[in-house]
């Protein structure tokens, strides 16, 4: 495979957070784990590819998220965002915005079902996206940007509809390697040159606990790659504290742990994003690659659960989809053989299918204080399969 080639401001950009990764390495003794690398490699301030300012969703980025394909994902997911709401507070949170399509989408089906929440609040790590999320609800949805405010860290306490569209996919993840002689961390060194490479080291302490947990296969000979999202963990007991009233749904490409682990899956899950071209090289200039794993669903809702959050549902995206209304959302773009309505049904078809993202892509919901079943859910629950 041949990617296309960084320009050269890129590149010295890229090397700019190479040389602080390098620096890093060296101050931690010649090792760190993978998680560590990552983080930088994604987050290091102003220089990581999600706190830097390359361009990143769309045509002209590395990916294409749901809200980039068409706004029926916005408008059907406000109808689960609308009844989470009428049941706690007229407030949103979306973490991790990308280019602020889904935050437009979803206020003006809100503003169309009257149901406009009170704030749309925003937790973004960049600030270039932040820029460019005002940019599109400035031109979008102009009146109703003055709901929307940008947040630095999660809040202390929240009441209403949290939304995370593809973030846990980007939280730092630590990499283990199972041979026949033990359990492995693979973590990140550098060569006689400099340059980063794995290097391996015993698993220990909260990560070996972890893993050990998961059972993972042990081969024969060889040995069994996979991740471990401790961060994502982390992350969701934070809100069985913060948590008052309301659901969090997050939406994600990933299996719950009897289809993550799989023996067959022993290269594991982490892959690079590169101009709309995927790879498996975290190592090529960091900050202008994106770098994901899949989500282990099962361990996300154990999180959870153990930290006093009701698990709401679990799904996979075309069952939310259509539970929340996206054909009733299609049928309203007008007669079937126009080409607008065309258009938005490759889109569906392409949100809904199993080929596509429709079954790659799972919704998982936590909650507090609702009587009501969640309306993403009413067909196709698989709370059993987790």
């Amino acid at each position: 495979m041949s990617l296309p080639q960084p320009s050269p401001d890129a590149l010295e950009h890229s090397a700019r957070l190479a040389d602080a990764i390098r620096a890093t390495i060296a101050e931690a003794g010649g090792w760190i784990p993978f998680t560590r690398y990552m983080e930088l490699a994604l987050y290091a301030p102003g220089m990581g590819y999600y706190s830097g300012g390359a361009r990143k969703f769309g045509p002209g980025g590395d990916f294409i998220t749901s809200p980039e394909l068409t706004p029926l994902f916005g408008q059907a997911l406000a109808v689960q965002v609308e009844q989470v709401m009428r049941a706690s507070r007229p407030v949103v949170l979306e973490v991790g915005a990308g280019t602020g399509l889904l935050a437009a989408d979803l206020l003006l089906e809100l503003e169309r079902r009257g149901a406009l929440p009170e704030r749309y609040d925003i937790l973004e790590v960049s600030g270039e996206l932040r820029m460019r999320q005002a940019e599109t609800l400035a031109r979008a949805a102009a009146h109703l940007a003055d709901r929307v405010h940008w947040l630095d860290a999660l809040p202390e306490r929240f009441a209403g509809a949290l939304i995370a569209n593809e973030v846990l996919d980007v939280m730092p993840v630590h990499v283990l390697a199972s041979r026949p002689e033990g359990l492995f961390e693979r973590g990140v060194a550098l060569d006689d040159v400099g340059a980063p490479r794995w290097a391996d080291r015993p698993a220990a302490g909260l990560v070996a606990k972890r893993a050990e947990a998961l059972d993972l296969p042990v081969p024969l000979e060889g040995e069994y790659v996979t991740e471990l999202n401790l961060a994502g963990r982390d992350w969701i007991a934070q809100w069985g504290a913060r948590l008052e009233a309301g659901a969090l749904l997050l939406i994600d490409y990933g299996y719950p742990r009897a289809e993550y682990y799989l023996p067959s899956r022993s290269s594991g899950t982490l892959l690079c994003y590169y101009r709309h071209q995927a790879h498996g090289d975290p190592f090529l200039w960091p900050g202008l690659n994106d770098i994901t794993a899949f989500v282990d669903f099962t361990t996300i809702a154990e999180a959870g659960h153990e930290a006093g959050l009701e698990v709401l549902g679990y799904t996979n995206q075309a069952h939310f989809l259509f539970n929340c209304g996206i054909l009733d959302c299609l049928g309203r773009r007008g007669p079937g053989e126009s080409a607008d309505y065309i258009r938005a049904a490759r889109a569906v078809q392409r949100l809904t299918t199993p080929q596509e993202m429709g079954e790659l892509f799972k919704v998982l919901a936590f909650g507090k204080g609702l009587a009501e079943p969640l309306i993403g859910f009413v067909r196709g629950d698989r709370l059993h399969t987790l």
